[in-house]
């Protein structure tokens, strides 16, 4: 028992606390399956490792700021058949994050936009990444208020410097010249360096408009499509699919401002 405690003592002060927690069970286990020496440390020092990486993705996924936490497995793809699940898969596998592309959602609001960018976020931090997530709102009030308090630069490297970047909800907001500019330079800092994520229930067409001016508006998504895979998802809204069931609430009828947005064209939100 004192060996063990010594053990235990020694494991704690090397920082290897899930080692000096397992460590009875484990002599227990090994003892009993006749384990070698190796076997016996090899089952601890996986036990360690494994606490090591749950702790480690528990505090990238906080430190990403995701609005929940939701998997690409458990998307309902036979609710949204327009979706490219060969694609999807394939950006599951977070090359595209590794190559510094984009991924641009588009759709009208409840297809699963912020689910998918959610997912394809959990993908990331799972391979290690760095993620950060915000809407384009926070984006926009966060670095305002950050010019006025002196503190641009500490925070505009808060959305330059991660492997990969979501921005929700492009297009609840009408952005000023100056406001645009702001979200143009960050698309540009991270132009071939790090990935993009972006949801947006507009058409390319209405970003001029969106972003107050044609030009930055056709320079941001020159950049920001140039390498870039975009996913247009063009169904019902999964929230009102119980009422639409039930025919409290016509097909049709996908929530934009109380506006339906009616069928649309393969390529309606990927023309510009």
């Amino acid at each position: 028992m004192v060996d063990q405690e010594h053990a235990r003592a020694l494991l704690s002060d090397m920082g290897l606390s899930m080692g000096a927690q397992l460590l009875d069970a484990q002599i227990e286990r090994s003892t009993g399956s006749h384990h070698t020496y190796a076997q016996f440390l090899d089952e601890l020092l996986s036990s360690e490792k494994l606490e090591r990486e749950r702790k480690s993705l528990e505090f990238r996924v906080r430190r990403a700021h995701l609005p929940y936490v939701r998997r690409i497995e458990e998307f309902n793809f036979d609710f949204q058949p327009s979706i490219d699940r060969r694609l999807v898969d394939e950006l599951s596998t977070t090359a595209f994050a590794h190559r510094g592309e984009n991924v641009v959602l588009l759709g009208p609001p409840g297809v699963g936009k912020t689910h998918l960018a959610v997912g394809l976020a959990m993908k990331a931090l799972d391979a290690g990444m760095s993620v950060n997530f915000t809407t384009l709102a926070h984006l926009i009030t966060d670095l305002e208020q950050s010019v006025s308090r002196g503190t641009l630069t500490r925070r505009w490297s808060t959305y330059r410097k991660p492997q990969l970047l979501v921005i929700d909800e492009v297009g609840y907001m009408q952005l000023d010249r100056g406001q645009a500019e702001i979200l143009f330079r960050i698309v540009a800092d991270r132009y071939e360096r790090g990935s993009i994520i972006v949801t947006s229930n507009k058409f390319f067409s209405d970003w001029g408009e969106l972003l107050s001016d044609n030009v930055i508006a056709t320079a941001l998504l020159d950049r920001l499509l140039h390498h870039a895979h975009v996913i247009n998802i063009r169904g019902q809204s999964y929230r009102l699919k119980d009422r639409i069931s039930s025919g409290a609430v016509s097909p049709a009828f996908r929530t934009s401002g109380g506006k339906e947005l009616g069928a649309q064209a393969p390529g309606d939100f990927g023309h510009f």
